[in-house]
């Protein structure tokens, strides 16, 4: 059975920086492609980045903030996020495949 849980959110000044991690059994990173989505309150959920194969992919609105990673032997990923606006607030959820976290939640105050 696939697991995935996320852990790191919180609640950050606008500027600061939080790591997100997502912790995945029953299925192997290394082997696939995974992605962070998010959701802000009030929309829908949209991609925010993505890695395979060591090609990372971003959506404009992180681009040159947020850096995701994964490291093979932990089964982890991750997202750096830096200089993080207000407008990041959301539940940030990771994801493989079909398979979804419940999410973690990340408030940024101005």
């Amino acid at each position: 059975q696939v697991q995935l849980v996320e852990s790191g959110g919180g609640l950050v000044q606008a500027g600061g920086a939080l790591r997100l991690s997502c912790a995945a059994s029953g299925i192997m990173f290394r082997f696939n492609t995974v992605a962070w989505h998010r959701q802000a309150p009030g929309k829908q959920r949209e991609f925010v980045a993505s890695i395979s194969s060591g090609v990372a992919v971003y959506v404009d609105s992180v681009k040159g903030r947020f850096t995701i990673s994964r490291d093979n032997a932990k089964n982890t990923l991750y997202l750096q996020m830096n200089s993080l606006k207000p407008e990041d607030t959301a539940v940030y959820y990771c994801g493989v495949g079909d398979w979804w976290g419940r999410g973690t939640r990340v408030t940024v105050s101005s």
